[in-house]
């Protein structure tokens, strides 16, 4: 605990930080039995079964005071012009940030087969970057995104607005207690918010229900090529569970595999860490070159006193998110996607 007190005191240099990551990075899969394929089994097998019978998401207010009603002013400085708070997409690693959101866009749009005239669902639609993409490639298509945050609703209203978009409508609603109407939809698309799911089962077999029959539904993910663990908050090494991800999940790349009940898989890509890696390097070089302002929004959010600190574990996020996904080359974690059809 005193060297992440003096980590978040900035006191430790980042290439020593990165190094410590990258070590808890190899305790998380001995942790996890990464290389014992049956006690591995056992813990998966364990934690399907509670999943099954947990509520379909938790701590879903954690999630909104961690991330998504930090004020919209923070995350422009340190995220691209399209604000996408998720995996970005570098297809020769040496595109800027604002290519690599579109880049991935682009790619959303080819694997969840888009279409003019289509009306989309849109579920954890973040700061709008998917939703005002579509709203203006596709003029014809009715979007609906769903989003626990009050801020980011506003945002995306404000934007829209700016933009002369009138296809879009924003609802602010916990996925639990979320009630669409039946048959409405040709599209659901979902980009990192399976990860604060937990009741795979229910959800899913509502969003069958929200589909036409011809409908689909498009999920991005990060994930874990074999291992599924929650994010604890307790014990000393569960910085990121207490600050950033409190209820979260890491799935596996075959997680989702295994809810088919309602909704039956088409087709699953896989795409390298290194993708995310580049992305949250991105995301760290904009907030320090965005210093002054970063700790006058952080100020205001979290007070003066609090400001340096927050702005150090913001940083120290960045970080251990670009060394997570970039561990052995991108090749342990990384980022699933996954387009199904109703059964």
């Amino acid at each position: 605990m005193n060297l992440i007190n003096a980590a978040e005191r900035g006191l430790i240099p980042d290439g020593l930080l990165r190094f410590g990551i990258r070590r808890l990075c190899a305790q998380r899969l001995r942790d996890e039995h990464g290389n014992d394929m049956a006690l591995a089994n056992q813990r998966f097998a364990r934690l399907l079964h509670d999943l099954h019978n947990d509520a379909i998401a938790i701590e879903t207010q954690a999630a909104n005071s961690q991330h998504y009603e930090v004020p919209a002013r923070f995350f422009e400085l340190c995220l691209g012009a399209q604000l996408k708070y998720s995996a970005c997409y570098y297809p020769t690693g040496n595109e800027t940030l604002d290519q690599a959101e579109q880049a991935m866009l682009a790619l959303y749009d080819e694997r969840a087969q888009l279409a003019d005239d289509q009306d989309i669902l849109e579920l954890g639609c973040g700061w709008g970057s998917l939703t005002l993409w579509m709203a203006e490639r596709y003029p014809r298509s009715r979007i609906t995104a769903v989003s626990n945050s009050h801020s980011q609703r506003a945002h995306i209203q404000a934007q829209a607005q700016m933009r002369g978009l009138a296809n879009i409508q924003v609802i602010t609603r916990d996925v639990n207690t979320l009630d669409l109407p039946v048959a409405s939809f040709d599209r659901v698309v979902s980009v990192e918010m399976f990860e604060h799911v937990r009741n795979y089962a229910v959800l899913l077999k509502n969003i069958s229900q929200w589909l036409r029959s011809d409908g689909q539904l498009f999920v991005h993910i990060f994930c874990h090529r074999t291992l599924m663990y929650p994010f604890e908050t307790q014990g000393e090494d569960n910085w990121m569970g207490r600050y950033f991800f409190t209820g979260g999940l890491m799935p596996a790349a075959d997680t989702l595999l295994h809810f088919q009940h309602d909704l039956v898989i088409q087709q699953r890509w896989l795409l390298s860490g290194t993708h995310y890696r580049n992305t949250a390097n991105h995301w760290l070089h904009n907030q320090d070159r965005h210093r002054s302002e970063v700790l006058a929004v952080l100020a205001a959010t979290y007070g003066n006193n609090n400001a340096a600190r927050w702005a150090q574990r913001w940083r120290m996020f960045w970080m251990a998110c670009a060394e997570l996904f970039g561990y052995e080359n991108g090749n342990q974690w990384g980022v699933a996607h996954y387009r199904f059809s109703r059964r």
